[in-house]
């Protein structure tokens, strides 16, 4: 599961990992820090029954919590890593994420070589790229122990080159990792940030702020100051019997979905309150989705 930015109480982390939640997926960024350290001392003493993975590459000032660039140095990757094991209070990070979709790639080679270094000293398990191209995930891949790639995916929006690429590569199979090779790719964005949850429909409001009010080009399903798509909502309207047959909610059908297309893929669907975190892992008791509603899903779709 992903920490949000506003995640405020410890006690909703420590329901997740009683609930059998035990992936957990953070960032530097996220609430400029904050997010970190509530999952360090939502942890606590339980540490070792977790994977824990953030992510950095994107720079920020901690006390006025904005965003001021990026750097892609692997002297910068140090420095983050140091910051990232003091706010989670940890002395190792399971899986380190570049955070930088579009790094060049003959830098990130530096940055590959770079996390090398980090698992020899024990300060990382194991590393990642955060990207949906193909390509660049290629080129951490070469990495001894580059375990997986982080991108997103979901229902409504198919990966398959991505899907393609690591059962082939076996990413997120190194040993080094708790969840081995039960483990995958983290999926970003399985509930296409709300859609897939019944909770997002047309024309309404969104919070100030909220990214999805004012919709960057990779966030897709939402208007430019008007919420969600009207053609994305019905896309999920017409998936919605398949989705919660068998007594599933509509997101628990989604991050069936996600199962049913690759056995090794690890949804991290984020959480606000401790109702979210009991109904995603809700979703894990159900597994996934039967081959003939993920054909009946294609159908509807066109795929």
């Amino acid at each position: 599961m992903e920490t949000k930015r506003t995640l405020g109480r410890t006690g909703i982390g420590v329901s997740a990992l009683d609930l059998g939640v035990t992936f957990f997926d953070t960032a530097d960024t996220y609430g400029a820090g904050h997010s970190e350290r509530v999952l360090g001392r939502a942890l606590g003493k339980r540490r070792a029954e977790v994977v824990v993975a953030t992510k950095w590459g994107n720079v920020f000032d901690e006390e006025t919590r904005t965003l001021t660039g990026a750097d892609d140095s692997p002297e910068y990757a140090r420095r983050a890593l140091t910051a990232s094991l003091k706010r989670l209070d940890t002395d190792h990070i399971d899986l380190y994420q570049l955070h930088l979709s579009d790094a060049d790639p003959r830098r990130a080679a530096e940055l590959r070589d770079a996390c090398e270094e980090f698992v020899r000293e024990g300060l990382v398990r194991a590393y990642a790229w955060s990207t949906d191209d193909p390509a660049r995930a290629a080129v951490f891949a070469r990495g001894e122990h580059c375990a997986a790639v982080q991108h997103m995916a979901n229902v409504l929006q198919d990966a398959p080159e991505m899907f393609a690429l690591c059962e082939e590569l076996e990413l997120a199979s190194s040993p080094t990792l708790g969840f081995a090779r039960a483990g995958g790719p983290p999926i970003r964005s399985p509930l296409a940030m709300g859609l897939l949850t019944g909770r997002r429909r047309t024309g309404e409001a969104l919070e100030a702020g909220d990214i999805r009010s004012r919709p960057p080009q990779w966030l897709q399903g939402f208007a430019d100051g008007s919420g969600a798509d009207p053609r994305w909502v019905a896309r999920v309207d017409a998936l919605k019997d398949v989705l919660t047959g068998d007594g599933r909610t509509l997101g628990q059908g989604a991050l069936a979905w996600l199962w049913a297309r690759s056995p090794r893929a690890v949804p991290i669907p984020g959480f606000r309150s401790v109702a979210q975190a009991e109904q995603n892992a809700g979703a894990l008791a159900k597994g996934p989705l039967t081959a003939g509603q993920v054909r009946e899903i294609d159908r509807i779709l066109g795929r």
